[in-house]
């Protein structure tokens, strides 16, 4: 499942959520994404990481926007 590579640590990065303990955080990823990088440019400038964290990166943040609007 790719939910088990984003971490989260209160004593990390202000406990914002991170690429598998890493000091890479999900919106760092997301921002690479946002200034028009692709997933190869970013894993060139991040050994560390792995197609499936870029990936891991993307589900997280759909799974955090995908809540309910109630319109009253």
């Amino acid at each position: 499942m790719a939910q088990c590579r984003i971490t989260h640590n209160p004593d990390q990065c202000g406990g914002r959520p991170c690429i598998r303990g890493m000091r890479i955080r999900v919106c760092d990823i997301l921002d690479l994404y946002a200034a028009g990088q692709s997933s190869a440019a970013i894993l060139a400038d991040f050994p560390d990481l792995e197609p499936e964290d870029l990936q891991a990166a993307l589900d997280y943040a759909a799974r955090a926007l995908d809540h309910p609007v109630l319109v009253g």
